[in-house]
């Protein structure tokens, strides 16, 4: 149901498209050809659904523009924002080969466009191509560590270094510059930090107040990183 929203007849054949993966550089022109025949492009306007944790997966989504949040749905109320995927992420996860299940939810934060792969054409590349599933491994590598990393500074640092570590990552590795649009609402910063609302809004007040972020037009401004650091650092 959710590929029938908003789908794009694009006449960009994967060989020529600006908006692919690096990794499908790897493939053949042959490969890209099948890739191009089996997969569908859809727009998400912000706030809809791409996938949905505890559904059974047919497609490798690969995202192309906008921003979207990939987390654990663990109550109503309270959910745990594992990461920001953004142009050229892959979504895929222990599903593509453990069970063809989403394990989390993936939700647009903008209007995203995104490409719908089949799996089994993913399967098959990853079989019969090294350098593609080599790249892939060294990718979904470096996702888990990074995201290892995230969870155990969770479980040891208090608030404070929680919220300075998230804007760090934000800043760094999703935006990568000083600014940014605000995409993300107060209650995805506090579920990127693994505290409650309130407290997020409290710190990010103080953090204001004491000249480490700033805010003009709808944009977050980095002003003190050193300040964030030390922050992250003491926890």
């Amino acid at each position: 149901k959710q590929m029938n929203q908003h789908c794009l007849n694009s006449d960009v054949h994967c060989r020529h498209c600006e908006l692919k993966s690096p990794l499908f550089c790897h493939l053949t022109d042959e490969e890209l050809d099948h890739v191009a025949n089996n997969k569908l492009m859809v727009v998400f306007k912000e706030g809809e659904t791409i996938c949905k944790q505890g559904t059974h997966m047919s497609h490798v989504i690969s995202v192309t523009t906008g921003l979207a949040k990939l987390y654990l749905e663990s109550s109503e109320i309270h959910n745990s924002i594992i990461r920001i995927v953004k142009p050229t992420n892959f979504i895929g996860g222990p599903g593509i080969y453990l069970d063809q299940m989403h394990h989390y939810t993936v939700k647009a934060l903008t209007d995203t466009a995104v490409c719908f792969i089949d799996l089994n054409l993913f399967r098959e590349l990853i079989d019969k191509n090294r350098q593609f599933a080599h790249g892939l491994m060294r990718d979904m590598s470096k996702s888990i560590l990074s995201v290892y990393n995230r969870l155990s500074l969770l479980t040891i640092k208090h608030m404070p270094g929680r919220m300075a570590d998230t804007l760090i990552y934000l800043f760094d590795e999703v935006f990568e510059q000083p600014t940014f649009t605000v995409a993300l609402s107060k209650k995805d910063l506090a579920e990127l930090s693994g505290m409650a609302k309130d407290s997020a809004v409290k710190i990010l007040r103080e953090f204001h107040n004491n000249g480490f972020i700033g805010y003009e037009n709808n944009h977050m401004i980095l002003m003190d990183k050193e300040a964030l650091q030390r922050i992250s650092q003491t926890g």
